[in-house]
């Protein structure tokens, strides 16, 4: 993590914010018109693009009043990680939660609003930090988890006025982003020639130590594939530092 991408979080976060209360100045303005356009509507094959649009639009001004302040926070604490990846878990998350509606929703009726999305964020945040082993992230978990888990009673299922199936297919993707998109490392990589294998990891972390000690080797030795003159220790380098600034 670094200030850089938690400056990031909070500015693509809080545009999404700003976005929804424009939409929603808009929607009111034209009698909400706005929803009964581009809202989900279950089994709808020709509605089925809306799950892409519903959560930026609200039923009323206490629908989106509600939403605010935890999509602001959940999705900060979902994209402190990088921008590229908090933009795959939206995705996923839009995808399931608004399957989740289409699909199995039983009333006809329209369903918008963002809660779907929060939930997945909360699902993210909670479970992020234990797929990645990273402490910092199970500690975030942990006092998202504490702070919001009362948002988890409006998914249970006969909640009045509340797409509860929207709130589970949400958290359910919040999971499975987790899961996909979670931190991985090769073991090890296997050279072309004769037959190396080293760990990636070791290998580029142990560069200064190889330098240090290069002089100690002997001329005839064969070189290691992540020893720090072979230039497949800089390109597996150059792309984890690419690959971060990315976001991912």
């Amino acid at each position: 993590m670094s200030v850089r991408k938690v400056r990031d979080a909070f500015v693509l976060v809080g545009g999404f914010v700003a976005l929804i209360w424009v939409l929603q100045v808009f929607n009111w303005a034209d009698g909400y018109r706005l929803d009964t356009e581009f809202a989900i509507y279950p089994h709808n094959v020709g509605r089925l693009a809306d799950i892409f649009t519903a959560p930026f639009l609200h039923l009323s001004w206490q629908h989106i009043e509600g939403n605010t302040v935890p999509l602001f926070v959940l999705g900060v604490l979902a994209a402190y990680r990088g921008i590229g990846k908090f933009l795959l878990v939206s995705l996923i998350i839009m995808v399931t939660s608004g399957l989740a509606v289409w699909l199995f929703q039983s009333s006809g009726e329209p369903t918008v609003g963002a809660s779907g999305v929060i939930f997945g964020y909360f699902g993210y945040v909670l479970i992020r930090g234990f797929f990645d082993r990273n402490l910092l992230d199970i500690g975030v978990g942990i006092v998202a988890g504490v702070l919001y888990w009362t948002i988890l009673q409006v998914a249970i299922p006969g909640t009045p006025g509340i797409s509860w199936i929207g709130h589970l297919g949400g958290l359910f993707g919040g999971v499975v982003a987790a899961w996909f998109l979670r931190t991985r490392t090769p073991a090890e990589v296997t050279s072309g020639g004769g037959g190396w294998r080293s760990g990636w990891t070791t290998g580029i972390r142990s560069g200064a130590d190889d330098s240090r000690s290069a002089g100690n080797r002997s001329p005839a030795g064969p070189a290691s594939p992540a020893s720090p003159g072979h230039p497949g220790s800089h390109a597996a380098a150059d792309l984890l530092r690419q690959l971060d600034d990315m976001g991912l």
